[in-house]
């Protein structure tokens, strides 16, 4: 692997990872304020298996919640790698205000491409459970972890 293959799936795997657990907890946030759950958001992401059923479970399994992080867990990593392909792999190191630029950037993308093209049943099914508004939320939160892993990951590539 090359040093810039190499240095895309570090940033990659740990923007992916943080990009998810931002929007993890905004998920849960506003799934307890608007459904009355802090899982019901994440279990509909199970839907792409379980079907329609996933959208009425409103407590963690591993059936539905394990399922459903996982996937948005998979899906985080593949935007997050698209990202640091992109973006975030350039040299010197991108700086705050440029990591959440292209980010937020990255994040439009990743969300117009789940709400036009992706067929139903691969969406991410959090829009059965919250507003636009607290999806607007999530959405920023993941492009807020996109570009926190980035920066992250870049320091800790500079340290090495």
């Amino acid at each position: 692997m090359t040093e810039r293959q190499l240095s895309t799936l570090r940033i990659g795997l740990i923007a992916g990872t943080l990009a998810s657990i931002a929007s993890t907890a905004g998920l849960m946030l506003c799934g307890r304020r608007e459904a009355g759950s802090m899982v019901a958001p994440t279990n509909a992401t199970s839907h792409w298996l379980w079907g329609d059923q996933a959208f009425e479970v409103y407590r963690p399994t591993l059936k539905h919640t394990g399922l459903g992080y996982a996937t948005h867990h998979a899906s985080a990593i593949f935007w997050a790698l698209i990202y640091a392909w992109l973006h975030a792999s350039r040299h010197p190191a991108q700086s705050a205000p440029a990591a959440l630029t292209s980010a937020g950037a990255a994040t439009a993308l990743a969300c117009a491409v789940d709400y036009t093209i992706t067929p139903r049943r691969l969406t991410p099914g959090f829009e059965h459970h919250l507003s636009k508004r607290s999806m607007g939320l999530v959405y920023g939160l993941f492009a807020v972890g996109l570009a926190a892993g980035c920066l992250l990951a870049q320091r800790r590539g500079a340290r090495e």
